[in-house]
């Protein structure tokens, strides 16, 4: 997985203004909306996922790129619609857990008003698996990840995307996702499966990270990031904290048409 021997400074210094994610920077700068944004990051649930470790990466990124952040280990904020109303960003770290019905009503109603949704790898695509219009609104929903930790290559199938424009292909030590997906999202890297493991998804590929909509909200995923390690990899990087960006202009920019009737291969 990337360099294994980056220290923890140059890891922090790599996540708060990387070159990987100046393009997606620029452009927000010369965009409408206010000179700070409003992001709530959420975390908690299974500790494997090392939801505390991400946060310590992101939030000062986040607040070091003109956010102003609410940091909480509860799901509580989902349920204050005074607070929600003023939130341009979600960004979710809590792998499967159970959620109460106010503070899923209250997330749902939240991006589906315009509030851009953002997250990773279980943190936000193996969570609450009993919600269904959870899943719905995210996209899709973790079922498999074959012989666990392995090496597999991400292929960026979209080149013009300010998410992804100007990444390369990257290989990966970690978990490799097998998703159920809706078919129409916005794919913008794909990983395909050897059948090293299980010879009957030979060749099968797969999203690894998309954008879509929930109402005026904008939602951006990754299955990469099992643990704040794999962001060591630059490409991982700038995916997530440019897809974070895209979808914190929900409120700031006509709802886009994202669409897509097939995702490529690689």
């Amino acid at each position: 997985m990337g360099d294994r021997n980056l220290g923890r400074r140059e890891f922090v210094r790599l996540a708060a203004g990387g070159a990987l994610a100046a393009p997606a920077l620029a452009q927000a700068a010369a965009r409408g909306g206010p000179a700070r944004k409003k992001a709530l990051f959420v975390h908690g649930g299974w500790e494997g996922h090392d939801p505390i470790g991400c946060r310590d990466l992101f939030v000062p990124w986040l607040r070091e790129n003109a956010f102003d952040v609410v940091v909480s280990d509860t799901q509580a904020p989902y349920a204050d619609a005074a607070l929600m109303k003023t939130i341009d960003l979600v960004v979710q770290v809590w792998t499967m857990g159970t959620i109460a019905k106010a503070p899923l009503a209250g997330l749902l109603a939240a991006v589906k008003g315009g509030t851009g949704l953002a997250g990773w790898h279980g943190g936000l695509g193996d969570a609450y698996r009993q919600e269904t219009e959870y899943e719905y609104m995210v996209g899709g929903n973790w079922v498999a990840h074959p012989g666990g930790v392995v090496d597999y290559t991400v292929n960026i199938t979209d080149h013009q995307d300010p998410v992804t424009a100007g990444l390369t292909d990257f290989k990966v030590h970690s978990e490799q996702y097998l998703m159920h997906v809706n078919p129409n999202n916005q794919v913008l890297a794909t990983t395909t499966f050897d059948g090293a493991v299980d010879p009957w998804i030979d060749g099968y590929t797969m999203p690894v990270a998309w954008k879509k909509t929930y109402g005026k909200g904008r939602v951006f995923y990754t299955s990469l990031g099992h643990t704040a390690e794999v962001f060591k990899i630059p490409q991982a990087l700038a995916i997530a904290q440019r897809g974070m960006l895209w979808a914190s202009d929900s409120r700031y920019e006509p709802t886009p048409s994202l669409v897509r009737p097939v995702y490529p291969g690689k």
